[in-house]
């Protein structure tokens, strides 16, 4: 598959479900309405979506949500989605997950061939942890991550930068991430939804960011590439890497290779942009899959240049209504 700038799409991001076991302030508003389960894609129809995206090209698959680990039978997805990997037509199945499921489920997601996942954590201290994710548990989280060690699994940790309430915190949680094997990105917020928080006060932009690390740590720019998004730096001081992602300040579209699947099985061609593609008609329509190969070409085919994030200081309203948590974060 190639968009109409030339570049392949490699990559598809699936969330298999808009709920969440957490509330974080960035992403949701604290009293949610989730989509009723009628509309959800049943896991036989994800799987017959994602398996016609594989037959299309896509070699790298990352299930997200919402939180993908609360999602009934997940394991049974991934399981089914694992033997892409078997046959060689998948390089890489993986997950980004709040890691509150871990504990349980960390020993079968490597079992059905899941070898890398991201975390999210926003802060190392527990009672902001519990302020930011409004229900979450940190030691929860972080008993899972062990359990995701032990059982064979590669870690990275996802942190936002949140001007004022984890900007300060940022370093020590590199050097803690560092210590314990696992490489660290840092994301700037995005404007998606809306939220009961103020998006202009949290806003941090990520050169500002390391501008500030480099008072302490030397960056070394790094070609490293983990087929998304992030801009890696290694650093010297803890021999780990950094990555940054900066969907405002210095957007990655010229090689944007992903495109997202929705639960309901809509396909959005860029995260930043409201344009997206109906698949689960043309999947419903028919045994076959021909008409749902027509569709996923079509929408290629209109995948835009880039997005249009901005953080407006005059309306405060987010660039895209929907949120993260319903495209996939």
């Amino acid at each position: 598959m190639t968009d109409p700038y030339g570049r392949d799409i490699t990559y598809l991001r699936v969330s298999v479900t808009d709920r969440c076991d957490f509330r974080c302030t960035y992403c949701m508003s604290e009293h949610m309405t989730f989509l009723p389960k009628k509309d959800l894609l049943t896991l036989e129809e994800l799987d017959r979506l994602c398996t016609a995206f594989v037959e299309k090209g896509v070699r790298k698959l990352r299930l997200t949500g919402g939180e993908p680990l609360v999602r009934k039978n997940i394991m049974h997805l991934i399981q089914q989605l694992g033997r892409h990997l078997r046959s060689g037509a998948l390089e890489e199945l993986t997950l980004t997950t709040n890691g509150s499921q871990l504990s349980r489920y960390a020993d079968e997601l490597f079992a059905h061939g899941v070898r890398r996942i991201n975390v999210s954590i926003d802060t190392l201290d527990p009672d902001k942890f519990r302020q930011i994710t409004r229900w979450g548990d940190l030691s929860r989280v972080l008993t899972g991550l062990e359990a995701a060690r032990a059982a064979g699994l590669k870690v990275k940790i996802n942190a936002v930068a949140l001007k004022g309430f984890n900007d300060e915190e940022i370093p020590e949680m590199m050097r803690w991430a560092h210590g314990q094997g696992m490489d660290m990105t840092v994301i700037e917020t995005m404007p998606m939804g809306e939220i009961d928080e103020d998006r202009t006060d949290q806003y941090m932009p990520l050169s500002l960011l390391r501008a500030q690390l480099e008072e302490h740590f030397t960056l070394h720019d790094t070609p490293y590439k983990t087929g998304g998004p992030a801009r890696y730096v290694q650093v010297e001081e803890t021999g780990g890497k950094l990555g940054f992602i900066t969907p405002m300040t210095h957007n990655f579209c010229e090689t944007c290779n992903r495109v997202r699947l929705t639960c309901t099985g809509t396909l959005y061609m860029c995260l930043g942009q409201e344009d997206a593609a109906d698949l689960r008609e043309p999947l419903r329509a028919s045994e076959g899959n021909e008409a749902l190969s027509n569709a996923i070409d079509e929408a290629i085919g209109r995948k835009p240049k880039g997005h249009d994030f901005i953080i407006d200081r005059r309306t405060r309203r987010p660039s895209v209504s929907r949120h993260m948590s319903v495209t996939g974060g």
